[in-house]
């Protein structure tokens, strides 16, 4: 999918897609585009995998920036949606601009019940702790047997190279009974893979029957595609070769590969990501495996 130009809250990007599929057999994704200043809002359209028609984006976004001086002022980026009891829970990366860092950015929650999307809270659901003292962001969100289960990522700290600051962070594990109070005693999930990495993306978490898999992106040089497999989603291996894409790499695609969002429809299993800074090339498609 192509980003948005035109619309004033849509300038570029297409970034870190939500797929859902609707009842129709097309597919609605949501995805977080900038505005001329660079501040993301969460968008929505309607696609179809086939590639029949031309996407259907809304107007409007779905989720606007927070108020002046907010955790979310600066933007606000997608990064899961759960439907359960009848509302829909989006999960969000709210982003404020820093002063001896450039940014920060902590975990949101918006809930809709049919209409709008409303934020339950105008702090974020996973703020600050010792667990958590510098950064949350992009929570992944199950729920099994009544509990909620939450894989985000969490910052390590940020040090200063030729005297401009560098974040680090890595992906953590928290649980909740509700979906918006989460218990955070610091598990470490997907930890740097070696001394180069120093970002892991918002990940994706599906079950397959007794096995967890969770694709994600790490970056070094340039963020690239990684995968693990987990017995109880807590404890995870990584197995980054398994997420290499056949084929190659394309023009979008050339300098990096990040936020993958995997989803089964059609009896195949689908994977959208992003390619070229950011976002900024569009989302591309990829067809996995027979389900």
């Amino acid at each position: 999918m192509e980003p948005p130009h035109l619309l004033p809250w849509a300038h570029s990007h297409a970034a870190l897609p939500v797929p859902e599929p609707l009842a129709d057999g097309r597919l609605g994704i949501l995805f977080s585009s900038r505005d001329v200043e660079g501040r993301a809002r969460i968008g929505s359209a309607q696609v179809s995998l086939d590639g029949a028609s031309d996407p259907e984006i809304l107007a409007d976004p779905v989720l606007d920036v927070g108020d002046l001086g907010s955790f979310d002022d600066a933007g606000v980026t997608s990064s899961c949606v759960v439907d359960h009891d009848g509302r829909r829970y989006l999960y969000y990366s709210g982003w404020s601009r820093g002063v001896s860092v450039p940014f920060y950015f902590f975990a949101g929650c918006a809930v809709s019940d049919g209409g709008a999307f409303v934020r339950v809270s105008r702090s974020p659901i996973l703020e600050r702790n010792d667990v958590d003292p510098y950064l949350t962001a992009s929570p992944w969100v199950i729920v099994e047997d009544g509990r909620w289960r939450m894989w985000y990522v969490s910052g390590t700290g940020w040090r200063l190279e030729n005297g401009q600051p560098k974040h680090w962070y890595h992906i953590k594990y928290a649980e909740s009974d509700d979906g918006l109070s989460w218990t955070r005693d610091g598990r470490v999930c997907i930890d740097y893979g070696d001394q180069q990495e120093y970002a892991i993306s918002r990940p994706c978490v599906l079950r397959d029957g007794d096995r967890y898999r969770m694709w994600f992106a790490a970056r070094g040089a340039a963020y690239r595609l990684g995968y693990a497999e987990s017995d109880d989603g807590i404890t995870w291996t990584r197995r980054d070769a398994e997420a290499a894409l056949l084929g190659g790499v394309g023009t979008w695609d050339s300098e990096m590969q990040e936020y993958p969002a995997v989803f089964d429809a059609g009896g195949r299993r689908h994977m959208f990501y992003n390619g070229n800074g950011y976002g900024r090339t569009g989302i591309v498609h990829a067809v996995l495996d027979d389900v």
